[in-house]
């Protein structure tokens, strides 16, 4: 169920209404019927997979708990092996059997391994990556295990956050669910214009923003350089709106319940640096592999080399999570490139020598919109053309569209605009005096009706 339909909307109403109906003993059950729901509307036989990992788990978490000495670990094992498994099957098969193909081909040899014909499950490595993080603080004594299979199936499965995240820890969540949640008219209208404002920037911002760029990066080889750079910039935008968009709404939604979840971005194109910008977009995911593997691989407490290392290899794992491509790849090894540039800089170079904030905002939002090229074109190739056109973009060059006008395209520059301000001047958009809350809610709304690009488009992250 796309968050940006009238049957969500519906949806979120009437599951919300019977939540605060329904005592606080059978609340769980209702969400996880809705979250069974909810998931179900996109294939309903994928939710065998996650019912799979979660008896999986479940199971391991209690064991990891009962157990002693090297059984803890094996347990843990288990679990890990049970989810990246998963993972590997319905998101990675192809991919590796193809580059195992073209290795093999190169020795004039057939690949035995046959291909599957499986589509992707939604949002198959977040609700994962949320799984696993439960056994980990589990085996490392930092979360007991949960008993109640219901609340447990719940935690993986909570559907405000199932598909795109955020990435939640056991810690934060599951004490949300033992605890009776009550109505309550603030949290409500907070939640409300977070949802509100998640609406806009998905199908206001990004769905208008995308029309462009699906028709130039479609036909690449048709575009001139400055028509591939704005699209490129609106791409950098629309991905932001796309994915926040959606993390304000499962926020909101959650929030309007009684619980909270972790924030996951925080105005990240006014990052000063690399290392800042990752501390301000997906946060959840940066902080999941912070926890789960750069800190065990040693961080930044080894040798320089090995640090470097450490920072290449999560880049890498990280692009490769995004998707079954080598752009991904590529994606996220630019960034972890960028970041070891940055420190060998740190190292050599005065402070004194730095630019200024302002100039350090624009050079980090250009280096990431660069990164974003490779993460929405179809292949290293065309993702290299498109490089080469706007390197080599002429005086004459024109921008050009045959399905936004000239006005709609200065529209989609003003939201942008709006966008940046907002995100610089607003963090939280005040709802403490009732008339003007009312008022704002009546303005978001008509001009998400009048405004919004209604062609029930998917979120972007739904496929990772």
């Amino acid at each position: 169920m796309l968050f940006n339909s009238i049957q969500f909307v519906l949806f979120f109403i009437i599951v919300t209404i019977l939540y605060f109906k329904m005592p606080h003993q059978w609340r769980w059950a209702l969400l996880l019927l809705a979250s069974c729901y909810f998931y179900m509307i996109f294939k309903v036989v994928y939710i065998l997979i996650l019912g799979f990992t979660i008896v999986i788990d479940y199971f391991a978490g209690i064991f990891i708990e009962n157990a002693e000495g090297q059984k803890r670990k094996y347990y843990l094992i288990v679990s890990l092996i049970a989810n990246i498994g998963v993972l590997v099957v319905f998101k990675y098969w192809n991919f590796l059997n193809v580059n195992l193909s073209s290795v093999l081909n190169s020795f004039n040899a057939q690949n035995p391994v046959p291909f599957l014909e499986i589509l992707l499950p939604i949002g198959l490595s977040f609700h994962t990556f949320q799984a696993m993080s439960y056994t980990i603080e589990v085996y490392r004594g930092k979360q007991k295990a949960e008993k109640h299979f219901g609340i447990y199936s719940l935690y993986v499965m909570f559907y405000p956050q199932l598909v795109a995240g955020p990435i939640e820890r056991p810690q934060n969540l599951l004490p949300q669910f033992h605890k009776e949640q009550y109505w309550n008219y603030e949290r409500f209208k907070s939640g409300l214009m977070l949802m509100l404002w998640g609406f806009f920037k998905k199908v206001v911002i990004a769905d208008r923003l995308s029309i462009l760029v699906n028709e130039t990066y479609g036909d690449i080889d048709n575009q001139n350089g400055a028509t591939l750079f704005v699209a490129t910039l609106f791409f950098t935008f629309q991905i932001y709106c796309d994915f926040s968009g959606y993390s304000d709404i499962a926020i909101g939604s959650a929030k309007i319940m009684g619980y909270d979840l972790m924030q996951n971005f925080n105005a990240p194109y006014f990052s000063k640096s690399i290392s800042e910008f990752w501390s301000r977009w997906h946060i959840s995911l940066s902080t999941w592999f912070k926890d789960y593997l750069y800190i065990p691989l040693g961080g930044n407490r080894v040798g320089v080399p090995r640090w470097y290392f450490n920072l290449m290899l999560v880049f890498v794992v990280s692009g490769i999570w995004h998707g079954a491509n080598w752009t991904f790849v590529v994606w996220g090894a630019l960034h972890g490139i960028y970041l070891i540039l940055a420190l060998v800089r740190d190292r050599y170079l005065s402070p004194k020598f730095r630019m200024p904030a302002a100039i350090q905002v624009v050079v980090t939002f250009l280096l990431v919109a660069t990164t974003w090229i490779f993460f929405r074109a179809d292949s290293i190739e065309n993702a290299f053309k498109i490089l080469d056109k706007i390197a080599n973009i002429s005086f004459t060059d024109t921008i050009h569209s045959n399905v936004l006008s000239g006005n709609e395209l200065i529209f989609c520059v003003l939201l942008v605009v709006l966008l940046m301000l907002k995100d610089r001047f607003y963090a939280q958009i005040n709802t403490k005096n009732d008339v003007l809350f009312w008022v704002k809610c009546i303005g978001f709304g008509a001009a998400i009706v009048l405004l919004g690009v209604f062609e029930q488009s998917q979120f972007i992250y739904f496929q990772f």
